[in-house]
């Protein structure tokens, strides 16, 4: 690609998140503001740093099968999560964190005020993190996580999801988003999904069964590429 392509300027859409005041989402009715938004200028500790290059990461930061393992497997479908960070020009993002966390297979999580009646599984504990490659890519593997009921209506349930967080250059770059899986019937279901206008934002928060990725005779595979801005962006929280 060249210097001018690289260097065309694509202006955020504004549309494609949600509104910060969402009613039938509970919680954003106390979460929204209620004042215009002020601009804060950052400090250089916000704008530069941390340097993940250099990070090094445990065995099994990424396999969330064996990094809370006490003694045993945990309960659930294995399955490996893979994908690729890039920018709105399909450059690879290389060396940059990508951070996971999520319930599990019966849709808890292990935080103390989660008091949903499902058990905690003593040899998972639903973190992990990894560094993506040269090339921009990430793999975890884990097990495919349990929906779970909120309160939020009488009966709305969450789908099954992964938390991900995607650390830039600096602090104030943070990014975190949350994976779908494909064919879920509770996505369109779900009042936080419905809070989203765009199908196509909804759309990129869907992870594709990966055939091609899975381990034959042990576990399946699902593809969940995250472009950071642009045309092709994928859809993040407002936080």
């Amino acid at each position: 690609m060249s210097d001018a392509d690289s260097s065309r300027f694509v202006i955020r859409d504004r549309n494609w998140h949600p509104k910060a005041l969402t009613p039938d989402y509970k919680t954003s009715v106390t979460r929204s503001p209620r004042q215009a938004l002020v601009s804060i200028p950052q400090s250089v500790s916000e704008t530069t740093g941390p340097d993940f290059s250099h990070l090094r990461t445990g065995r099994f930061d990424n396999d969330l099968l064996l990094n809370f393992n006490n003694g045993g497997l945990p309960v659930g479908e294995r399955i490996i999560v893979s994908g690729r960070v890039c920018d709105q020009y399909g450059k690879p993002i290389p060396h940059t964190l990508v951070e996971m966390w999520q319930a599990n297979a019966g849709g808890r999580y292990r935080h103390k005020n989660d008091r949903y009646l499902a058990p905690l599984d003593p040899n998972f504990g639903g973190v992990g993190r990894a560094l993506t490659d040269r090339d921009g890519y990430y793999s975890f593997r884990t097990i495919k996580p349990g929906p779970y009921p909120w309160r939020n209506g009488p009966n709305d349930w969450r789908p099954a999801h992964i938390h991900f967080s995607i650390s830039g250059p600096s602090i104030a770059t943070r990014l975190i988003t949350q994976l779908y899986f494909e064919g879920d019937p509770l996505i369109p279901l779900c009042p936080i999904v419905k809070s989203i206008a765009n199908p196509d934002a909804v759309q990129s928060l869907i992870a594709r069964l990966d055939m091609g990725g899975a381990n034959p005779m042990d576990c399946l595979a699902y593809r969940f590429d995250i472009v950071l801005r642009g045309q092709r962006k994928t859809h993040f929280e407002n936080c």
